[in-house]
């Protein structure tokens, strides 16, 4: 029989991946959509970070995976606070509007994984087995 917070972990681990993997496929599709230059690589090694931390959340276990959680996080923040500061103060020299493509949507996932993350972590470092 599965323990709860093992089907908690299990549910929370698949919605951190599909975040991850919309984050990470947001900033590929602007690439491929024109985004070029200095951003266009940082899209691009974003891209690549959210889809390893994606793949991550669904194949590590045990201190792997909490290490995977903690990075994800991590990862989801500097995303929401990268364009909040592009849309507010400018980031190197970078200034967003809200008019740019998937901006807003861009606001509202990264919002959402912070909040799936931020679930997901604790929940993660309290299995005793990290399925």
């Amino acid at each position: 029989m599965i323990e709860s917070g093992q089907v908690l972990l299990r549910v929370m681990r698949i919605l951190s991946a599909i975040v991850l993997f919309a984050i990470g496929g947001i900033h590929l599709f602007l690439v491929f959509d024109g985004v070029g230059g200095v951003l266009g690589v940082l899209f691009i090694l974003n891209a690549i970070a959210g889809i390893v931390l994606a793949i991550g959340m669904l194949a590590l276990r045990g201190r792997l995976l909490k290490l995977a959680a903690v990075l994800s996080l991590l990862f989801t923040i500097a995303s929401l606070l990268a364009l909040v500061l592009a849309l507010t103060v400018g980031l190197f020299g970078i200034t967003e509007t809200w008019s740019f493509t998937l901006v807003p949507e861009t606001v509202v996932i990264d919002a959402i994984g912070v909040v799936v993350l931020a679930v997901t972590l604790p929940v993660a470092l309290r299995t005793r087995r990290a399925t």
